[in-house]
């Protein structure tokens, strides 16, 4: 990575008024139904996963490094990405997971200091909510302000994966195990949402987290729980 690449990562911070908020969790705990909801509610929704579909379109910087670490195999006959193949191959080897991280994460960093500077252009009193899987691991929780963790017990996560995704148990389990454990991320967590709720509940909860947050860029203090 260029050393200008690194300075301009070590300065992503939000603007002074405007709130940048990191929405995590396990793997299918809900994070993306709760991302819909804030939307909804008038916040600003980054998507991780969506800038990372993006950076790695063919012939990008991330795309050409992506295939020469781990070969045209993953391809698609359009020369996408085949991301079931990358994956069966990253979340059995830890240290491909991580040379995959490092190709990936910088590109997607940059992409979300972007949108981020652009909304609080918008609306210096915007609540932007980043949507971002590994928050913790990849060490984003220093460039937030506030950090929701969204969570489901591990059953709902296995039955969730193995609907949505087609995984095995075992496959499910892996996934699972491959982020850091939410229990941990609780402990940091400044808001944590249940996953689990019934859905007219969980609007509740997010247009609750949603008002306090706003009122915090707002320049007030209200307690957040």
């Amino acid at each position: 990575m260029s050393i200008s690449v690194c300075r301009l990562l070590s300065r992503m911070i939000s603007s002074a008024a405007m709130i940048l908020t990191g929405l995590t969790g396990g793997v299918a705990t809900g994070k993306s139904t709760v991302a819909r909801m804030f939307q909804q509610c008038g916040a600003v929704v980054i998507d991780a996963d969506a800038l990372a579909r993006d950076v790695v379109q063919p012939a990008k910087p991330a795309w050409r490094d992506i295939i020469r670490h781990f070969g045209k195999s993953i391809l698609n006959p359009d020369r996408t990405i085949n991301r079931q193949a990358l994956g069966a191959i990253v979340f059995r080897h830890p240290a491909k997971r991580r040379m995959l991280e490092r190709l990936v994460h910088p590109r997607v960093a940059l992409e979300q200091r972007r949108l981020t500077r652009e909304a609080a252009t918008e609306d210096p009193s915007a609540v932007v909510i980043y949507d971002v899987p590994l928050l913790f691991e990849g060490g984003i929780d220093k460039r937030v302000d506030k950090i929701i963790v969204v969570t489901a017990d591990q059953k709902t996560q296995i039955a969730r994966l193995k609907k949505r995704n087609g995984l095995s148990r075992t496959e499910s389990l892996r996934r699972i195990r491959s982020q850091m454990p939410l229990s941990q991320k609780i402990r940091k967590a400044d808001m944590v949402i249940d996953g689990t709720l019934p859905r007219a509940a969980g609007r509740r909860r997010v247009r609750d987290v949603f008002k306090a947050l706003s009122k915090l860029a707002s320049s007030e203090s209200p307690p957040i729980t």
